[in-house]
């Protein structure tokens, strides 16, 4: 009988017990003063897909598997898992720990079971609950209990979460497992050292330089701390120890924003768009993927956004290391440092990812490698910061030198062309002076016009305006002159008539004298003579009239001495102006006046009249340099007033501009003449004095539709 209840409980206890203590499950010892760590082997594995298992099927399932690697690796999967391992106390003291190096784990729950299989403590924690709810003041997950001494005990472990899960586990008595946890603290805390060192630094120049590459860098600094005290479960405590929907989500959205600050960055910090512009577009591309990652998370996807973020990440990161080598090889010395400290932190990023994986064993270093990979990248990539700005230091004052010596030839070349102008100027005016002397009052207005006019480039058409001033004035004179002998001739005539009549002898007979009168009359045909008289004082009239036209417009074109503003007619300065350059119209060519009733314009006459001269007569070049000259040519000159300002288009049917060559036609020293026809200082001037009036200047142009310069000037400088 005896033998057979013997065999009775043998048999319960092997049906319920045994799987708990035995089935060849090895026993988790705890000594005193040792640690025990990565104890997977000793572990057993049970999944549970459907979310059904509790407690106490968990304890009494006979589906676990055995383990074969130091620390469980559960991947990234949705399902939950049970572990199960055997503990016992061997230690001099009944308190010990265990510790679960996995921070950012969602769902975690610790069950301690005795002999009998009673729960005899449960504790639950993990990032969906607050912080203040955990039972430790610890981000990473510790347990504290008591176990009596030369008993075995179960520990059961229920495991969710989105993220990559694995379970690096470590026991031992509270002293030993404090000691470890403060030095984990400690290595923490010095990479956060560095990460606070290098952001104050690395804001403190950018305030200093205004340099977009350091706000780029800060901000990537900032979250890439983010990230990694995420990881480690500090952002979580010190943070948003509240906010369980962001503890959650943290991961995810961190290990975005790093990746995206890290390509923004990059960009900014090798020219991508100088060097690689069809690789820099395509580095956008990478936004997509994380952007779905996100909205796939924030939909409760985490197993799904954690995948799509752990491979984006190695294309980008692969991606952006073969742009910097590219950029390397183009000669552009900071992608060296750029590429060394990538490299550090792909090895760092490399060595936990094989380390998630079991490839790499689960240590200390192994754990600690992708923080210690950012912040030697931080410190690289400062110091490729700083070499920055010894490379635009060292470009700063190559650019400086080169402008100076450019500033030198240009200062050259504007003298050598002052004296020649200068030397043309006497030529023409000399040969002025030779013509008659009868102009010399006109000669001295026209050279304090021509004084008035060089302003900044010496008028470089100067030799030109003043031949065609001449020819303008000697067609009056020399019809003047070419009347006065037929007028002198005509006269004369005249004068014999009434000397006829004053030599009438009244004491002889008059008939015979009156009819020699008459017959000397109709000889010299006297009603012509009479109307030969009116026509040539009427052309000396004109010749004289059109003289002092000419002298008017070029004294009131120059407004030598009206320095000071003043309020002015503008449409009489464009008159002026067309009077001065007519001799340059050639014989196609037609201006079309339109003007408008404008108000007196407060302005500088002569800088004003200096800007219709330019523009009028860079029209007419345009016109005159047509490869196919039209029928007729056509100059359209237009004013009107719009509120307090008035508007003056001067457009032309010349050959056009370019989009290019309209962006730069305001820059000095431009010019699309040919060497020696123009120094491409005209219409910088045109546009300084108008800048200087508060107005404004605009081109419509297009290639083969002619070019129209648009002029707004306020009615007053005030």
């Amino acid at each position: 009988m005896n033998k057979f209840w013997s065999c009775f409980l043998l048999l319960i206890w092997a049906a319920f017990f045994a799987p708990l203590q035995s089935s060849g499950q090895d026993t988790v010892i705890v000594k005193t003063g040792k640690i025990e760590r990565n104890f997977g082997k000793k572990i057993m594995l049970l999944k549970d897909q459907e979310h059904r298992i509790d407690v106490k099927a968990a304890l009494t399932n006979q589906e676990y598997t055995r383990l074969n690697t130091p620390v469980p690796n559960l991947g990234v999967t949705n399902a939950t898992y049970w572990l199960k391992f055997l503990i016992k106390n061997e230690s001099n003291r009944s308190d010990l720990m265990l510790r679960l190096a996995l921070p950012t784990i969602d769902y975690l729950d610790f069950f301690i079971v005795d002999s009998t299989q009673k729960v005899i403590r449960h504790e639950a924690t993990g990032d969906r609950l607050v912080y203040a709810s955990r039972k430790f003041d610890n981000p990473i997950p510790t347990l504290r209990f008591n176990l009596e001494k030369h008993k075995t005990y179960t520990i059961l472990l229920k495991i969710h979460g989105g993220e990559q899960l694995q379970v690096p586990l470590t026991v031992g008595n509270s002293s030993s497992l404090i000691d470890e946890i403060q030095n984990a603290s400690i290595i923490f805390g010095l990479y956060i050292g560095i990460i606070s060192v290098m952001f104050i630094y690395n804001l403190f120049l950018f305030i200093s330089t205004k340099d977009k590459s350091y706000l780029y860098y800060i901000v990537y600094i900032l979250i890439i701390g983010l990230t990694q005290a995420n990881f480690q479960g500090y952002a979580f405590k010190y943070l948003w120890p509240e906010n369980t929907w962001l503890s959650t989500h943290a991961v995810y959205i961190l290990s975005s924003l790093a990746a995206l600050s890290a390509i923004e960055f990059m960009k900014q910090f090798l020219h991508t768009r100088d060097f690689l512009p069809t690789l820099h577009k395509t580095l956008n591309f990478f936004y997509l993927p994380y952007l779905i990652a996100l909205l796939s998370t924030f939909f409760g996807g985490f197993n799904i956004g954690y995948q799509i973020i752990q491979i984006t990440a190695v294309a980008a990161a692969m991606y952006m290391l073969i742009i910097a080598f590219m950029v390397y090889l183009k000669g552009f010395r900071p992608a060296k440092f750029f590429l060394l400290a990538w490299s550090v932190f792909l090895l760092g990023v490399c060595s936990f990812v094989l380390k998630d994986y079991n490839i790499l064993e689960y240590n200390t270093l192994t754990y600690n490698m992708m923080p210690f990979g950012s912040a030697l990248e931080v410190v690289l990539l400062s110091f490729a910061l700083a070499d920055k700005i010894n490379t635009f230091k060292k470009e700063k004052e190559e650019s400086q030198a080169q402008a100076l010596r450019v500033s030198l030839e240009n200062e050259q070349l504007i003298k050598q062309q002052n004296i020649e102008l200068e030397q043309k100027v006497n030529e023409r005016t000399l040969e002025l002076q030779e013509s008659n002397s009868t102009l010399e009052l006109t000669l001295k207005d026209l050279k304090e016009a021509q004084s008035q006019l060089v302003d900044s480039e010496k008028m470089a058409g100067l030799g030109q305006l003043t031949a065609g001033i001449a020819h303008e004035i000697n067609n009056p004179i020399n019809f003047v002159t070419s009347n006065i002998k037929p007028l002198e001739l005509d006269i004369e005539e005249l004068n014999e008539v009434i000397s006829m009549y004053e030599n009438l002898k009244l004491d002889e007979d008059l008939n015979p004298q009156i009819n020699a009168i008459e017959s000397f009359k109709k000889r010299i045909d006297l009603d012509f003579v009479r109307d030969e008289i009116k026509s040539l004082l009427s052309g000396i009239g004109e010749g004289a009239k059109r003289t002092a036209e000419i002298i008017r417009s070029l004294k009131n074109f120059s407004r030598l001495d009206e320095n000071d503003c003043k309020f002015v007619d503008l449409n009489e300065g464009l008159d002026s102006t067309l009077v001065l350059v007519r001799n340059t119209f050639p014989s196609n060519f037609n201006i079309e006046k339109i003007y408008g009733n404008l108000p007196k314009v407060e302005c500088m006459p002569g800088k004003i009249n200096q800007v219709f001269m330019n523009l009028i007569s860079n029209a007419i070049q345009a016109i005159k340099g047509k490869a196919q000259s039209e029928e007729e040519e056509k100059l359209t000159i237009t004013t009107w007033h719009e509120n307090d300002q008035v508007k003056i288009s001067i457009k032309d049917t010349g050959p056009g501009m370019s989009e290019e060559v309209k962006q730069k036609i305001f820059e000095p020293f431009f010019t699309t003449k040919d060497v020696g026809e123009g120094t491409g200082l005209g219409l910088s001037i045109v546009f300084r004095i108008i800048e200087n009036h508060h107005g404004q200047i605009d081109v419509l142009t297009k290639v083969n539709h002619g070019t129209e310069f648009i002029i707004t000037l306020p009615v007053t400088s005030r």
